[in-house]
């Protein structure tokens, strides 16, 4: 499975820049490669990201999750969400 160059260069927007929120990824059956299907914009919070995950289909997604810590420093952790439907088989 191929992965797409625009994929690359999103997460290091995302990693360095913070240009996005979140990524969110799908498999592009027809070309046997992963994409980049949605971008979330710097506001846009979780609920956001979790709209745009389609109920019966499998995605990848990064979500860049900011918080403060006690201290009141701001922080940032980048997660790695695969979302998976038991039903889906692509094959």
């Amino acid at each position: 499975m191929a992965i797409h160059d625009d994929c690359k260069l999103r997460f290091l927007e995302l990693n360095t820049k913070m240009t996005h929120r979140f990524i969110v990824f799908k498999i592009e059956e027809n070309q046997k490669q992963v994409i980049v299907e949605k971008l979330g914009e710097p506001a846009q919070g979780y609920e956001d990201f979790a709209a745009c995950l389609p109920p019966n289909e499998c995605r990848y997604a990064i979500y860049d999750f900011k918080f403060l810590t006690e201290g009141n420093i701001s922080k940032s952790i980048i997660f790695f969400i695969a979302c998976f439907v038991q039903e889906y088989d692509p094959l």
